[in-house]
């Protein structure tokens, strides 16, 4: 899909994770979609045309706040520029806005859950029920709620 857009001329942006594993001996880096079955893209009605003729397309989840999404998506690449190995995890629908006050993830907005002793903040793709989890200490957070 994400070919397709950049052929088309289409506006969009596939978040992408790095990960390593082990395959006899080797050590192996493959770089995966972070939320699989998901590009972001933004088009005129033409190109939705095109889109959704192309067999490339199930479905277009319309966003009804764009401007929310495209900030949660912003946190997410920053993230990702810091740590290209995070994951992708279910995301909270109840919690507390924080950003983080301190440390390589400083600036960075998300909702907080506190998980057996741990503090993880999770950026929500609230759109396709997915987040990204980062486990920062508990003084590096401030309130925004």
């Amino acid at each position: 899909m994400a070919g397709l857009c950049s052929h088309e001329g289409i506006s969009h942006y596939l978040p992408l994770r790095t990960e390593t594993k082990i395959y006899q001996r080797r050590r192996v880096t493959v770089t995966k979609p972070l939320f699989p079955g998901y590009v972001f893209a933004r088009f005129t009605p033409e190109q939705r045309v095109t889109l959704l003729k192309s067999n490339a397309v199930v479905r277009i989840i319309e966003a009804p706040r764009q401007r929310e999404l495209l900030h949660q998506l912003a946190q997410i690449r920053k993230a990702l520029l810091i740590d290209p190995s995070l994951g992708a995890c279910e995301a909270i629908k109840a919690g507390r806005r924080v950003q983080v006050t301190a440390g390589p993830f400083q600036g960075i907005e998300g909702i907080v859950a506190s998980v057996k002793g741990h503090t993880l903040v999770r950026l929500n793709i609230e759109l396709i029920g997915q987040a990204v989890a980062l486990e920062i200490e508990r003084d590096a957070l401030a309130l925004l709620d």
